[in-house]
């Protein structure tokens, strides 16, 4: 699996230099996302800019990165996704569970206002 990482202070942004995300590359993904949350990532960014195709296995690895995030009161956001992959998870009705943002940039955005309103609810 090819990709890169950049890892901030609040979060990590990793971003898919694959076409497609399907049962070759999904296994990979998921250990990745669990060795984050391993070495205590608490959000992560998925830019899936360049992935054109997503199949089941690929949504099982997203949903494993979402449960896996959530429990420990992080957030996964998936940025840049393709008609394809948007369509999917349309179809699977998983768009009311996955955070999806157009752009980095937004998911970004979220990352830093999940964190505001954890804070938030901590102060409470």
């Amino acid at each position: 699996m090819k990709y890169t990482i950049d890892k901030q202070e609040k979060y990590s942004a990793l971003r898919l230099h694959e076409e497609k995300l399907d049962s070759n590359v999904a296994p990979q993904l998921k250990s990745e996302l669990i060795t984050l949350h391993a070495e205590g990532v608490h959000n992560v960014i998925l830019d899936l800019s360049e992935v054109k195709y997503t199949d089941s296995s690929g949504l099982s690895a997203l949903l494993v990165g979402n449960r896996i995030l959530q429990e420990d009161n992080g957030i996964f956001v998936l940025a840049c996704l393709s008609e394809h992959t948007t369509k999917l998870i349309k179809i699977s009705q998983l768009d009311t569970v996955l955070n999806i943002m157009p752009t980095v940039e937004e998911a970004v955005d979220a990352v830093f206002m999940h964190e505001i309103e954890k804070d938030l609810k901590q102060g409470n």
